[in-house]
């Protein structure tokens, strides 16, 4: 006779919003607290004693400025890399420091100048870098950066 009516979201209206706040809340918690980046490699002691030996020389660095396709500054720092020691090199990363004119690093890049796109570096071989960089900070002094080896990896 009588019906019973049920009071209430109609069941698939209350799971779509428990789903939705579920990705609100994920999204919430991942945004405000994201995972941290994982360590950056650090030169080992084996590569500290292959450079300290003379094993990897950089050459003709020079750094030249021209304005990009789109408009803006592109500054390229080149040269060469040669292996005097006896081991091949899979990968040799530099970090590329920029100072402001008070002497303040203002930029810091890490770029591999040998790895997988170059292919390795064997020992006796000399291969050029070319290393563009197209947002640097108007701050900068103008000046070549300095060119320090972040990491090497040895081809086993």
């Amino acid at each position: 006779m009588f019906e019973k009516r049920r009071r209430g979201l109609p069941l698939p209206i209350l799971a779509v919003l428990l789903v939705a706040g579920g990705a609100i809340t994920a999204w919430h918690f991942y945004t405000r607290n994201p995972p941290a980046p994982p360590p950056a490699p650090v030169v080992t002691e084996e590569a500290r004693e292959y450079i300290r030996n003379g094993g990897l020389k950089l050459d003709n660095v020079e750094m030249s400025a021209k304005e990009s396709f789109a408009g803006n500054m592109l500054v390229e720092i080149t040269g060469s890399i040669a292996n005097a020691g006896s081991r091949s090199l899979k990968l040799v990363e530099v970090n590329c420091v920029f100072y402001d004119p008070f002497g303040q690093v203002i930029m810091r890049e890490r770029v591999p100048i040998v790895g997988a796109k170059m292919g390795g570096l064997k020992p006796g071989e000399i291969k050029a870098f070319r290393l563009p960089f197209d947002t640097l900070p108007e701050t900068w002094n103008q000046g070549m950066p300095q060119l320090v080896i972040a990491q090497i990896v040895f081809d086993e």
